[in-house]
């Protein structure tokens, strides 16, 4: 199996999670599995610019006794000279001394894998797109200073089956979900819970008193989304709301 053989493969592993949902998008299995082969390994918590500093507070204490955790945005590079540091200091605490250390990036698809090899090793060397499932086999990526990272495609637990929440980690575009509306609901819900003025300002209307389809609703007038008889379209207003969710343009 892909996640075996990196793990055995690997000297060190970073678990790549989106900051925005930190627990779902942690795999209690794969880390179990790194544990018994007694492999060190770094929660890498990326997408951090999406995310308000208070809820990167308590991420971090949830985490703290599990693992090593780092903050990254693979997007402007912040947190990768930390990740960098880390890595070198489990090399430097091991007992190789004559090959590359292999650094094993496991995680779910889109969680920004690639994008956070590329902001350690300075240059554009793993392939990136804001559409999940972009990594296709292991490919390895010199990073310098003896580190060599395994990028891998996105590892889904076997019995994952809510599509929205699929469609919320982005582990399927809008293109892919059988109902787009639904999850743009559910990210509305999000956005009016823990940040409805962020929502409020980038879609610039009002949700006081509204609830998500009505929101919906709103953003469908804003954007001039309407059918011919003037009905909102909510299905091209949904996948507006995904895509603009899942290329980072809402800040929960």
């Amino acid at each position: 199996m892909l996640v075996s053989d990196v793990i055995r493969q690997a000297d060190i592993l970073l678990e790549i999670v989106d900051a925005r949902f930190p627990d779902e998008t942690r795999n209690s299995a794969v880390e179990k599995e790194i544990r018994r082969a007694g492999k060190p390994f770094i929660i890498v918590l990326n997408k951090c610019d999406l995310v308000s500093k208070e809820k990167l507070v308590k991420a971090r204490s949830r985490l703290s006794g599990t693992a090593p955790t780092v903050f990254v945005s693979g997007k402007d590079r912040y947190g990768t000279t930390m990740l960098r540091h880390r890595i070198l200091e489990v090399v430097q605490a091991s007992s190789i001394r004559d090959r590359d250390i292999l650094v094993g990036c496991l995680g779910y698809p889109n969680t920004g894998k690639s994008s956070v090899i590329n902001g350690v090793t300075g240059r554009h060397r793993a392939g990136t797109s804001s559409i999940s499932g972009h990594t296709r086999g292991l490919q390895h990526v010199n990073a310098g200073s003896r580190i060599k990272f395994i990028d891998t495609p996105g590892v889904i637990p076997s019995d994952e089956s809510d599509e929205i929440m699929q469609g919320v980690l982005g582990v399927k575009d809008a293109t892919h979900l059988k109902d787009s509306i639904g999850v743009a609901l559910k990210i509305i819900e999000m956005m009016c819970s823990e940040n409805k003025v962020s929502l409020e300002s980038f879609y610039k209307v009002g949700t006081e008193g509204q609830d998500a389809c009505e929101v919906l609703g709103l953003i469908g007038l804003q954007n001039g989304f309407l059918k011919k008889k003037g009905e909102v379209d909510e299905t091209r207003t949904a996948i507006r709301v995904i895509n603009d969710w899942q290329r980072g343009q809402l800040i929960v």
